[in-house]
């Protein structure tokens, strides 16, 4: 075990490498949605935001086969949450880790079944039973609804391990751009505070910094599939009036103290406008002692990892994340 932790501390860290170019799929898919002269997401609604997500997910291809897939219903803050569990035929013991997990969406769009290849795609790579939590959404339901369920659900999982098949102490909260934000407020709500916290966090190409703007949010603003323009409908149907956009439950990267998180695994994406507030955060969690693994994707560009689809380069990185999770757990 000490071994392997060591090993993931390795990880090269803030080390600079000359830009990739963008992958040609990804190009070619950023071509096509061009040519469709789109207009600004400021302008959409949420109905509209909603369905030109589920479109745009519809590019995820195929999901994985897996042993067996229910849906069950949790307690939550504001009533009951929906829970997907998928089992892998490799996680069908009694007592196997297991993964907490929550799509993107910006917190306003995104469903379990809009992410539901992701979620297969995650099961798959690692082994483990994945639980993919539907959250509240704004504008219904604000600013800190999501938060809060996101807290209640990690913690119903680890105090109810064992009836759901589980081990408590080998429990990862994993999430996607605003998925992976609720992730990484969940970790730092709940580690020392209960008996057993998460053991791993996973954040794919995460959103956690709304209060500042950094080299990647202004190089790739528009034309990389999220834009600012996006970001922002989103940031203003979810937060309301008056709301601190440094508060570090709405911008995990502003928390005074990320000591106490557990061992952290942050992916991002080359062309990705997020990508510089994810290395940003690994570094932050790595200088102040948990063992992180950073990796940026060359040539890639947000959700990547959601559009096999059309990007095949998606079942690479999952597959590279399977086993950066696995040597971190087992």
């Amino acid at each position: 075990m000490a071994d392997r932790g060591s090993r993931i501390a390795r990880v090269l860290i803030g080390q600079s490498r000359d830009a990739m170019p963008l992958d040609p799929r990804a190009r070619r898919l950023l071509d096509i949605l061009a040519a469709a002269n789109p207009p600004s997401a400021l302008s959409l609604s949420v109905a509209e935001r909603r369905d030109a997500l589920a479109q745009l997910m519809k590019m995820s291809g195929p999901g994985e086969s897996l042993e067996f897939i229910d849906d069950f219903d949790i307690p939550g803050p504001g009533g009951t949450l929906a829970v997907r569990r998928y089992t892998p035929a490799a996680g069908t013991s009694t007592s196997t880790p297991g993964l907490v997990y929550f799509h993107g969406g910006g917190l306003v769009a995104g469903t379990i079944d809009t992410h539901d290849r992701i979620a297969r795609a995650l099961a798959t790579a690692c082994g483990y039973r994945v639980l993919s939590v539907g959250y509240r959404l704004a504008p219904e339901h604000q600013f800190p609804a999501a938060v809060e369920d996101a807290v209640a659900a990690v913690r119903h999982v680890i105090e109810h391990a064992a009836p759901l098949g589980l081990d408590p102490k080998r429990i990862v909260v994993c999430g996607d751009s605003a998925g992976a934000t609720l992730a990484a407020v969940a970790c730092q709500e709940l580690t020392g505070t209960t008996g057993q916290g998460p053991a791993l966090q996973v954040l794919i190409c995460p959103i956690l910094d709304h209060g500042g703007s950094t080299e990647s949010r202004r190089q790739f603003s528009s034309g990389y599939l999220v834009d600012q323009a996006t970001l922002d409908h989103d940031l203003l149907y979810y937060l309301p009036a008056g709301t601190n956009r440094s508060d570090p439950r709405v911008s995990p990267l502003r928390s005074s103290n990320l000591s106490s998180l557990p061992p952290t695994i942050i992916h991002t994406a080359e062309f990705d406008p997020l990508r510089d507030e994810g290395h940003a955060f690994a570094k932050r969690i790595s200088a102040a002692g948990p063992r992180t693994a950073y990796t940026c994707h060359p040539g890639m560009i947000h959700l990547f990892y959601g559009l096999a689809g059309v990007i095949p380069y998606a079942r690479t990185a999952f597959a590279q994340l399977g086993v950066e999770i696995r040597a971190a757990i087992e």
